[in-house]
């Protein structure tokens, strides 16, 4: 279990974390967090859809085809070059300061295996000072919260021009077995084709079509999930996989 704490400098002067630090805290986890400010490098490795959390929608990567699978977790290294930002600041996150009424504060996981008076890399100076590693740390995940934020906004845009729809991801799998997965949303390309000039000009300069393409190429890397789970342990390979847009008429599943 996790004991996550806004940092204090009273309570948390000796507090020091390690240098080395695995991602095995997601290693079942199929799907993680992702901003738009980096899709463009996620969708060299992940497919990026939308899904829909309490009428909410927010992006992630998927990591796997099923609950509780991460294909690019493994003991040695993780299976992709970039890793998001979402999975890779810990023990650190943000949190609500329980002294300040709408404030956000650096939290960390004092339970977790990389945090000790023992570790590396302290987080205050013999003055009382943040470290410099404690500061990259802050300003990293300040990075994180702003990028949220825009991402929010880049949904909304989508949603305020009809630009999202439901996609289907099927696959067969050697055994026979076939599996349809819904509830995933991505791009929907003849709205995003049929936007005026008008338009098309406002997000070329406002950058929106960066984030857009890049969703729209990653894909494609649900091939390369199959490819991961075909080089795995799991005995039920896949023999065909591809992701589509629902037809209006077509029932979703739940």
């Amino acid at each position: 279990m996790a004991n996550v704490v806004p940092v204090r400098k009273d309570q948390h002067k000796n507090l020091k974390v390690a240098s080395t630090r695995t991602l095995k805290h997601v290693k079942d986890q199929h799907i993680a967090p992702i901003t738009a400010r980096e899709f463009a490098r996620a969708a060299t490795s992940y497919p990026i859809v939308i899904i829909k959390d309490q009428d909410r929608y927010r992006s992630v990567v998927m990591l796997g085809i099923e609950a509780g699978e991460n294909l690019y977790y493994s003991q040695d290294d993780w299976q992709a070059v970039y890793v998001p930002q979402s999975i890779s600041m810990i023990p650190f996150s943000l949190g609500i300061d329980p002294e300040k009424e709408k404030t956000l504060t650096t939290c960390i996981d004092l339970d977790s295996e990389y945090v000790g008076e023992d570790k590396d890399n302290a987080l205050f100076d013999a003055e009382g000072n943040d470290t410099e590693f404690y500061k990259t740390a802050q300003e990293s995940l300040g990075r994180v919260y702003d990028n949220e934020i825009m991402t929010e906004k880049f949904i909304k845009e989508l949603e305020a021009n009809n630009l999202i729809q439901e996609l289907e991801l099927n696959v067969a799998f050697a055994s026979g077995e076939n599996k349809r997965l819904v509830g995933l949303f991505g791009i929907n390309e003849k709205t995003l084709q049929e936007l005026s000039d008008d338009k098309v000009l406002d997000f070329h300069k406002r950058g929106l079509f960066v984030p857009i393409y890049s969703m729209m190429g990653s894909v494609a890397q649900v091939n390369r999930l199959a490819q991961l789970r075909n080089k795995s342990e799991n005995s039920n390979k896949v023999a065909n996989i591809q992701i589509r847009p629902i037809k209006v008429e077509e029932t979703a599943e739940v």
